[in-house]
């Protein structure tokens, strides 16, 4: 997999399940691609399609120029205090973002708000605990 360092967009992320039972998680779907799955570095993005956007709907929080990148889009998700990266494979649609308007994350006094990216237990716990549930990160392709 291929993992540039063109900046893409920033935001929130937080963790979700997928596929088979793995860590945290119990027996899932397999999201929108049908090959999702929790041990795998994969993620899902709230403009994965036409029909994923009407679910999500960024735009309603302000993140109406979001860019669609469907199942098998590559990102690279660096935390934004730790630096700490990972590689991901679009696999989902999500997260709802319509549903967390305003929320914020903050670092160093640096915040990052709504949330714009969904990654799998194994993607996630890469770059923060999943205790925290939530992080700022920026993205890439």
């Amino acid at each position: 997999m291929a993992c540039s360092t063109n900046y893409l967009w920033r935001g929130e992320a937080t963790w979700f399940c997928c596929g088979a039972a793995w860590g945290p998680c119990g027996s899932a779907g397999g999201g929108a691609c049908g090959n999702c799955r929790s041990a795998s570095n994969h993620g899902a993005w709230p403009n994965a399609s036409a029909a994923c956007w009407d679910i999500t709907r960024p735009d309603l929080c302000g993140e109406g120029n979001l860019p669609r990148r469907g199942c098998g889009s590559v990102m690279r998700v660096v935390q934004q205090c730790s630096r700490a990266a990972v590689c991901i494979t679009i696999t989902d649609c999500g997260p709802r973002t319509k549903s967390f308007c305003g929320e914020a994350t903050c670092c160093d006094g640096v915040c990052r708000t709504n949330r714009i990216l969904d990654l799998t237990p194994a993607a996630y716990s890469q770059i923060a605990s999943l205790s925290s549930g939530k992080t700022g990160v920026w993205i890439y392709e």
